[in-house]
């Protein structure tokens, strides 16, 4: 065999590396070449299979089955909803979400140009008289009487004999006048219900109204009782020299039932301040057509403080209600007593002398802890649940935090503990004092009667306030009764102080 013949195998090491990087025939690429060089392939494959027809073999389809059933379920509901199987006709969409979206039985709405009933002026009038009087002096009240009169004029004709606007006029009819002057707070947007007058009195600084200090004079209107100390305007106490008066709840409802023009965003009300070594801050929420308050008061307080200390860090000496948020009941129940409850668990720092101190150091060094001035308190069974007032819709929440201390006197001790106590309540509608009872269990009106766990119910207001912020939790707390007793001695009772 000669050395060229491909069968001969050299060997060496030159001749092991040459066999080894040489490529695989698998690999070789097919280059085009003349037609005599080529093989035909068909042609030599059907020398090795039996003869077949043209019937056999099925044709190929011109496009894969997926895209085919894609193109044949686009042809079929080309003018249909691909998921609900409806025309998409846009004209008649757009009349059908007009027709949905307007009321035609709402009585705020223009329901002058839709409105296909008939009038029922012949059917009010074909009543006698008497029977109308007899209807409005039985069953209704003098406001219920005006709004009936004041509807059309054929019941304005029925109703002359009792001359229902003048009834309002009279002194003894105050409240009904202004629970039916409310009805009319959605046409006039540059106007506010006054509720010392009775009447509507034109705003003086529409839309930039803003809150002050109790003592500060921030009139919205000219008002001839403005400055009479025996007929002052409703308002609600938020904390020491800070008052909400009922005029801001009004004009933060009425921009969010009607339009921005009948007031102001509710988040304006929303304020920060500091007064007599309490920080307060207040944050306000709609929810279902009431306003919705939230006041979180905090204060650094010394661990170990005697019972005339913790008076002096509580109450205001002037007229000893406490510094933070309270409602008109908080003398009856047991709150001011978690309060004083929370300011005992402050850990109190340990003796120093030398005996005392190497006594706590073994005990320390034997149960293997530290002892640590600024750890976090832990509240007991009867100061940690929330309270809840049974008489208004407040809920109190009192907590011992570390909190830093910036002040400049204490540059070596920057956290201590603070008391906090967060209270959230509900203002009511905002259309009337005498209207929303929310507003009158929470001032302690006259004649208020509300049963906040038969109102609310399992739902907490705490629980629906902060429900609707993201970047504030609450933590988990049951609720408690603030008055479990059922007790009211108000200011006869020593408990409180």
């Amino acid at each position: 065999m000669s050395a060229a013949s491909p069968g001969e195998k050299k060997s060496g090491f030159r001749a092991f590396f040459a066999h080894a990087l040489r490529p695989k025939k698998s690999r070789q690429v097919l280059r085009k070449g003349s037609s005599a060089s080529t093989p035909d392939l068909r042609a030599a494959a059907s020398l090795h299979r039996p003869s077949t027809t043209s019937e056999d073999v099925p044709p190929l389809p011109s496009l894969a089955p997926l895209e085919a059933h894609r193109l044949k379920y686009r042809e079929l509901n080309a003018n249909k909803d691909s998921q609900l199987g409806e025309s998409q006709d846009h004209t008649a969409i757009l009349h059908t979400i007009g027709d949905q979206d307007f009321n035609r039985y709402d009585p705020n709405g223009p329901d002058s140009e839709y409105d296909t009933r008939p009038p029922g002026e012949p059917q009010i009038a074909s009543l006698p008289s008497q029977l109308w009087v007899h209807i409005a002096t039985g069953y209704l009240t003098p406001a219920d009487t005006a709004s009936l009169a004041f509807s059309n004029k054929t019941l304005h004709l029925r109703l002359q004999p009792l001359d229902p606007f003048h009834a309002l006029s009279l002194p003894e009819n105050h409240t009904q006048r202004i629970n039916f002057l409310t009805t009319q707070d959605r046409h006039l947007p540059y106007h506010l219900l006054c509720i010392p007058c009775a009447r509507f009195h034109l705003r003086t600084q529409p839309g930039h109204e803003k809150l002050q200090p109790a003592d500060t004079l921030n009139p919205l209107f000219n008002c001839p009782e403005a400055r009479n100390p025996s007929n002052p305007p409703p308002r609600h106490r938020i904390t020491h020299n800070r008052a909400l008066p009922y005029t801001f709840v009004q004009l933060a409802l009425r921009a969010h039932r009607f339009t921005p023009q009948h007031g102001i965003p509710y988040t304006t009300l929303s304020r920060r301040w500091r007064r007599t070594d309490w920080s307060h801050q207040t944050r306000f929420q709609i929810h279902n057509n009431h306003l919705l308050m939230r006041v979180t008061s905090t204060r650094f307080a010394d661990p170990g403080l005697p019972p005339s200390s913790v008076r002096l860090l509580l109450y205001s000496r002037e007229d000893y209600v406490p510094y933070f948020s309270v409602c008109a009941h908080w003398r009856d129940g047991n709150l001011m007593a978690a309060c004083k409850c929370a300011l005992t668990h402050i850990p109190v720092p340990r003796e120093t002398t030398a005996l005392q101190g190497l006594e706590h150091r073994a005990k320390d060094v034997l149960h293997r802890r530290a002892y640590n001035p600024n750890a976090l308190t832990t509240l007991c069974g009867k100061c940690r649940p929330m309270r809840r007032c049974p008489e208004c819709p407040s809920e109190y929440l009192i907590e011992v935090k570390l909190t830093e201390d910036r002040s400049d006197g204490l540059q070596n001790m920057r956290f201590r503990h603070a008391i906090v106590v967060t209270r959230w309540c509900d203002l009511g509608n905002g259309t009337a004092p005498s209207v929303s009872p929310e507003w009158a269990a929470c001032c302690g009106l006259e004649g208020s009667q509300y049963d906040s766990f038969e109102e609310m119910g399992k739902r907490s207001i705490s629980g629906v306030f902060e429900s609707m912020i993201t970047d504030d939790t609450l933590p988990g707390q049951r609720v408690v009764s603030m008055n479990p007793s059922g007790k009211k001695e108000g200011e006869e009772g020593n408990s409180w102080y």
